[in-house]
């Protein structure tokens, strides 16, 4: 039966390349089938590499910013926080970004926003899958900040100008290159402490001024965000 099935199978081939060659030319057929897999190839050789290389790869990058954000949250035990993975979806007017993660991920309003490289601002709505993030460098912006190394405190605000930053001490040690932290928030809400803020860019000269000011470098790149942590209470423990 089965030399039956394979002679068969040969006679039917040899049949069909004599009516290629001798009647009627079988070039439509081949291309039509040469288009049906073709399509099919390249339709599933573009599941699997979805499937197998970029799935994999949001799948470390989202593991590695909530590890990002768990970190900087159990920073202080008494905070029960976690971090939610998410890109950046859209930017709108009035240095505000759009996430692809909202309540039902248990983001909510005035909680941290970072990324890999450091603080990128806060979530003012959220939606049910879907959450509004307003820039440290929107005009409004403020944050509670600490010299990473003097240990100094003061305030980095948002406007046309970029960040800047103003100490409370005017006669504090500072200068370009220094880094700038948060402070932090009670309760970690808006924002969690010892996330990077920037760098200090230039200092300000103000003869009389009874605080220090200088302009701020983001440690975050603003203008091409992509994977974010969104740092929320943790209603798990």
């Amino acid at each position: 039966m089965k030399r039956t099935f394979v002679l068969l199978v040969l006679a039917i081939g040899v049949l069909l390349v004599v009516i290629d060659r001798t009647l009627t030319p079988l070039a439509p057929v081949r291309a039509a089938g040469s288009t049906v897999y073709g399509t099919l190839e390249n339709a599933i050789g573009a599941v699997t590499r979805s499937i197998g290389g970029e799935q994999r790869v949001r799948a470390l990058e989202r593991e590695n910013a909530k590890l990002r954000a768990d970190l900087l949250a159990g920073a202080r035990p008494p905070l029960k926080l976690r971090g939610v993975a998410a890109h950046v979806v859209g930017f709108g007017q009035g240095q505000q970004v759009t996430v692809d993660a909202g309540t039902g991920a248990g983001v909510t309003r005035d909680v941290t926003v970072l990324n890999a490289d450091g603080l990128v601002g806060k979530v003012t709505w959220a939606g049910p899958s879907t959450a509004s993030v307003s820039l440290i460098t929107g005009a409004g912006s403020s944050v509670g900040a600490r010299m990473a190394g003097s240990g100094e405190l003061g305030l980095v605000t948002g406007g046309e100008g970029g960040l800047r930053l103003s100490l409370f001490d005017p006669n504090a040690p500072l200068k370009a290159g220094d880094q700038v932290v948060t402070l932090g928030s009670a309760g970690g809400r808006p924002y969690v402490a010892g996330v990077p803020i920037g760098t200090v860019s230039a200092i300000e000269s103000v003869p009389g001024a009874a605080i220090r000011t200088a302009l701020v470098r983001p440690a975050a790149r603003l203008s091409a965000l992509d994977l974010v942590s969104v740092v929320v209470p943790d209603s798990r423990r």
